[in-house]
């Protein structure tokens, strides 16, 4: 047995011990097995030769016949110890090529999903300072150039993966809305950016995971509790502490960027774009995993490139930038967006949903950070306390949704 353990070892000298150990534990088992096995047919062997010492032959046959059932159970334990160490060595082999595999995809530091959101919130953040700092370009025209380069940058993805420009046939609805629903998101978006302080529309867009909670209750019939309603009031209340309208607040509105008709224009349009990205993930949710993602942003882009053209021959307002630095603003959106988006879904793949939605709080931070110091735009104590409605609302469905899904692992 000695001689097997340091044969198996010279073959391989990093095979796993744990492995080893185990297979010899059942190779000491067998083979004791066995050797009770021959004591048997001995001891029957030789209480024959006894009882038939009388009869020429007799005693002599059986003992040839217990040498045979020797010889026959030394050979099966042989062949038996040699399968076992090649069993052992494929049991070490797939061993070692798990570990391999559990080391490929073990991230750097634990972390590192999360720096991938964090990434991603200041990118995004990025490319809301830009659009407001732009001048005389429409927020349709800024999606287009979006949209443009988010189509360059998918399309070798989607021929290199031979993902299909169509995709399932049963999911092209559900493809086409999230394409539209997405890219009205965005334009309003940008809107409202440029109609109102950049960190109110950011809080009033933050406020999307509230309403994704009460689409999916009403159209996928997933479970809603108190909490979720309790949320929603309070995000409801963030967006009027920063809206601020007239019949609550009276004429008082200090903080308030250009005229206040402007400021409505784009709580409202910060509010329906919250509510047409809620649309979105729940289309997502809709559609699950049967949907490539590299497909779900092709139709993202190619429908809103679609829409804004045409949405742009509709209004009249295609203009090219008169300052060159606008033109290199433009390109940088469209590039910081892509990135802002292969960050997060990086982020998604290594961390769960709950820490990368807590991490997109950043969103509001940055948001109030670039106001300050690139806008030279203090935030109101009205603006903060709607923040922090907000972050309170969004923040808790994240942690509800980590415990839950926590515990349910």
């Amino acid at each position: 047995m000695n001689n097997f353990t340091g044969r198996s070892r010279n073959d391989d000298d990093n095979d796993i011990s744990v492995a080893l150990d185990r297979e010899e534990i059942e190779i000491n088992c067998l083979e004791q097995e066995d050797e009770r096995e021959t004591e048997k047919i001995e001891l029957k062997n030789n209480s024959n030769s006894h009882h038939f010492t009388n009869d020429d032959g007799a005693g002599s046959t059986d003992n040839n016949t217990a040498r045979m059932g020797n010889a026959g159970v030394r050979k099966q334990l042989s062949v038996f110890m040699c399968c076992g160490q090649n069993k052992v060595k494929a049991d070490t082999k797939n061993g070692k090529q798990a570990i391999a595999k559990d080391l490929e995809k073990k991230p750097a530091f634990t972390g590192i999903g999360l720096v991938y959101a964090l990434l991603a919130s200041f990118l995004f953040s990025v490319v809301a300072l830009l659009a407001k700092k732009i001048e005389g370009v429409h927020s349709v025209e800024i999606s287009l150039i979006r949209c443009f380069f988010q189509m360059v940058f998918v399309l070798p993805a989607i021929i290199y993966n031979k993902i299909g420009f169509l995709g399932p046939r049963d999911q092209r609805i559900f493809l086409f809305l999230r394409g539209f629903l997405g890219a009205n998101a965005m334009i309003l978006l940008f809107y409202a950016v440029q109609q109102m302080p950049l960190a109110d529309a950011t809080v009033i867009m933050f406020s999307n995971p509230v309403f994704t909670a009460i689409l999916a209750w009403i159209f996928l019939k997933e479970k809603c509790t108190i909490w979720d309603f309790v949320f929603t009031i309070f995000t409801l209340t963030g967006v009027i502490l920063i809206a601020r309208p007239p019949f609550l607040f009276g004429s008082r509105t200090e903080g308030i960027e250009g005229e206040y008709t402007n400021h409505m224009k784009g709580t409202i349009a910060a509010f329906a774009g919250a509510v047409g990205a809620a649309c979105t993930f729940v289309v997502l949710r809709k559609m699950g995993k049967s949907v490539h993602y590299y497909l779900s942003v092709w139709y993202y882009a190619v429908i809103g490139f679609i829409e804004c053209v045409i949405a742009l021959f509709a209004i009249q307002e295609w203009s090219i930038p008169y300052c060159g630095g606008d033109r290199w603003l433009l390109i940088l959106i469209g590039l910081l967006g892509v990135a802002g988006q292969a960050f997060l879904t990086k982020a998604l793949q290594l961390e769960k949903a709950g820490p990368v939605a807590l991490m997109r709080t950043m969103d509001v931070v940055f948001a109030f950070i670039f106001q300050f110091f690139f806008l030279n735009r203090a935030p109101t104590w009205w603006s903060f306390g709607g923040a922090f409605c907000v972050i309170s609302s969004t923040s808790g469905i994240a942690l509800r949704k980590w415990y839950i899904n926590t515990r349910s692992g």
